[in-house]
């Protein structure tokens, strides 16, 4: 028996130890951009800092972040 096929069998067992794939974080992501552009609509994550935002509005808009996130704090 090769090394491939031990890898392979370790790779069984572990799967069945698991209980099955890999979950997908696409949903939670999704919810968690909650941060949206006035002007255009973008999506920004909710941990997403003023200084990547003031960058987004004065690169995209040449507007001020004020313009674009109203709401953001």
């Amino acid at each position: 028996m090769g090394n491939g096929a031990k890898a392979a069998q370790k790779r069984e067992r572990n799967a069945a130890k698991a209980g099955g794939t890999a979950k997908s974080q696409a949903k939670s992501n999704e919810a968690a951009m909650n941060i949206i552009c006035a002007t255009c609509k973008q999506t920004f994550f909710s941990t997403t800092r003023a200084p990547a935002l003031e960058e987004h509005a004065q690169n995209k808009h040449s507007k001020t972040m004020a313009e674009c996130f109203p709401t953001f704090k």
